[in-house]
Formats: structure tokens, sequence, C-alpha cells
């Protein structure tokens, strides 16, 4: 399915209300984003039960800036084209000192990942080139697939998608369905692992931009339990200077994620 198919599948269950079991405007999971006093949405499909959950139908078909969210796609296109031999690539430091000490020393691609790290990344771009990134963009019509310098164009709002483009394009790789090798899409997700229990584990990438006053942030993935995976994203935006935007996101996640009745290795 395109990733636009998944907001017209929802919008046509929702128009006709044909299919109640598979498809809940979740109302309900405002309260955590009134918690912050931030605007956002959810989205929420479990695959395995083909159930899909969304709060906010209309800004999940919105495009913004995919901030740090990016950097699955920027890795994909890097191992693919062998800018990056593996998660192990070494870029050194660049010598300039930024207000993220976790960016200052040597990073490998997995704890560039980890940390965010926007110079690592921002060096593997220009090291793809923009036409070859171009290419790759229209290849898999990632969001409005707009470059306007190749080391900020994710992150200046040239670059947009939305929370539904996001999710299928992550669902897709978990399925091996992008057009990648499959070392390439397994290297991926491996590096997107940030949680493994007995119970389940959590793959997700985060990002936060700003468009004009408005911080926003994100956070995109999927959780498993018993092999059976559902995917997420969630988008927020806030004009608040002053909110911990990492704190924020992740308890808007987890809050929704153990609403939804995950956590428990029971899915």
């Amino acid at each position: 399915m395109k990733q636009s198919g998944w907001i017209l599948l929802l919008i046509a269950f929702l128009a006709n209300a044909c299919s109640p079991n598979n498809v809940e405007n979740e109302k309900s999971w405002e309260k955590y984003f009134a918690e912050y006093k931030v605007e956002g949405c959810f989205m929420l499909f479990n695959n395995s039960q083909g159930t899909f959950k969304v709060y906010n139908v209309e800004r999940a078909q919105q495009r913004f800036l995919p901030a740090s969210t990016f950097k699955i796609f920027n890795s994909l296109v890097g191992l693919e084209t062998g800018v990056l031999k593996d998660s192990a690539t070494v870029i050194p430091w660049d010598g300039v000192t930024r207000e993220n000490p976790e960016w200052n020393h040597d990073l490998s691609m997995q704890q560039a990942f980890r940390v965010s790290s926007v110079p690592y990344f921002q060096e593997v771009a220009r090291r793809i080139t923009q036409p070859v990134m171009q290419k790759w963009l229209d290849s898999i019509k990632y969001g409005n697939m707009k470059i306007s310098k190749i080391d900020t164009f994710w992150l200046d709002n040239s670059l947009q998608i939305s929370p539904d483009e996001e999710l299928g394009f992550v669902k897709k790789l978990y399925f091996d369905q992008l057009p990648f090798h499959k070392l390439t899409m397994q290297n991926v997700r491996q590096i997107m692992l940030m949680e493994k229990k007995p119970e389940y584990e959590l793959s997700y990438k985060t990002g936060m931009g700003f468009a004009g006053k408005k911080a926003i942030g994100w956070i995109v993935g999927w959780i498993e339990e018993n092999g059976h995976p559902t995917f997420f994203a969630l988008n927020l935006e806030t004009e608040n200077k002053d909110i911990d935007m990492r704190t924020v996101r992740m308890n808007i996640l987890r809050n929704i994620l153990t609403d939804a009745g995950y956590f428990k290795g029971m899915k």
C-alpha cells in the first residue's frame, strides 16, 4: 500500500463507519497532549490485528519538517550507497564545539544515531551528494521530496512529511518493502532498537525542529510484542520556549502506549 493510502483508508473507514472494530478516532488521547499544553496527533497501527487508532486525523495529514526522524532515511541511503560501510563507520569530529557535548568527539554511525548527532549526519548527506539524495527521495516519494541545501534541507522546512507518511515509511522499513538491500534495512532496524525487554522491543527515532516560533517534536517507529509489530507516529508542536521536548514527547508516547495496553507482553 502506498504511504498516502494509509490516511485515505482511515478516512474511508471513518466516513462509512463500516468497520468500527478496525478504526477508532481516539479522542480520549487528547488528555496526554493537554497535560503539557501542546497540540499534536498520534497514529497507532496494530499490524497483526489490523486495528488503526488515531488522535487528530486532520493533523495527521499535514506535513512538517522531519527534523532528526530523517536520520532513518539518511542512514538507509548512506549504507546503500557505500558512504557508510556499516553501523560502526566512524566520522571524525570536526573540532567545532557544540552545545550538545555528546556530539563533540568522533562517533560511529550507531552512536551518532542514538545521540542524534546533527553534524555526523550532515556530513553523511554531503558525502551522498544532492543529486543522489534527490534520486532516493523521488524513488521512495518521501514527503514533498524537496531539497534546499544538502546538509540542512530536513531542518529548514524545505523537506516536509506528514505523520501518516512517516507511519507508512517505517512500516515498509520493518517489512523490507523499501527499494534498498535487505541488509541495509536490517542494519537500520538494528540501530533503531532503543529498548529490549522480555515483554517488548521498542524501536524509534525522535526529532525536533522549528517552524517559525513553533517547536515541532516527533517520535516514529514501532513496538513489538511476541513478534507482532505495532507502528506509531507521534507529532506535536508548542510555542513554549521552556518546554523539555525530550521528556514531553517520550512521556506522551509511553502514556498512550500504556493506555493502549502495551509494555506487558500481551499483544
